[in-house]
């Protein structure tokens, strides 16, 4: 049975989940976002997309995400806000997650050293929270944008299928290589293992 993600719980302590680049500045700004020809690390958008989490591996990057961007939260908080998020009728996970793992979970990454930012996705477009576009139309951003540079990144390709899961539609290679103006071949040279992955946990879902 699939839930609903609940936001409640973060929304009403006031837990940052998302945020936009800093220091990094859009090479051209539109009144849905920007564009950043070089690319950027320094967006965190968590729980943006319906896609939920699926893999340990991504559980624990979403741990030190927001252990990153809240500092500050005590080892108590962080792992009370966690157990709620790993309760899979709030919607946010796909798998049930041990107590005991949770916690170890939960300590190592209260002792990881965050000087540096949590590993994140290059991101090239960014859409404001609240543009107003559908699906669709952001995905056509996307092609128009991405397909002026003639070279397809895994980063694109990822942000195609959050996109094609957002809509309903089954992730297909023809389907992605369609939105990003290139042939299938293309997609299936820059697509990596993790991202075919990926591109089965989220059909999965549908």
């Amino acid at each position: 049975m699939s839930h609903e993600r609940n936001l409640d719980y973060l929304n009403k302590r006031r837990i940052v989940y998302r945020r936009a680049p800093i220091n990094d500045k859009p090479s051209e700004v539109y009144q849905w976002g920007g564009y950043y020809e070089n690319g950027t690390y320094e967006c965190y958008e968590l729980f943006r997309s319906k896609a939920k989490i699926t893999t340990y591996k991504s559980l624990k990057w979403h741990m030190l995400v927001l252990w990153y961007l809240n500092p500050q939260l005590d080892q108590d908080a962080f792992e009370h806000m966690f157990k709620y998020i790993c309760y899979k009728r709030n919607g946010f996970v796909t798998f049930k997650v041990p107590d005991q793992l949770l916690s170890t979970m939960v300590y190592e990454v209260s002792m990881c050293d965050l000087d540096k930012p949590p590993k994140n996705k290059l991101r090239k477009i960014i859409f404001n929270e609240f543009c107003g576009l559908t699906p669709e139309e952001k995905m056509s951003i996307v092609g128009t944008l991405v397909g002026r540079s003639k070279k397809i990144h895994e980063d694109d390709i990822y942000q195609c299928m959050l996109d094609l899961h957002d809509m309903g539609k089954k992730i297909t290679i023809n389907r992605i290589a369609g939105l990003l103006n290139c042939s299938a071949r293309t997609i299936h040279r820059n697509i990596g293992n993790q991202l075919k992955k990926e591109k089965e946990l989220l059909n999965q879902e549908l």
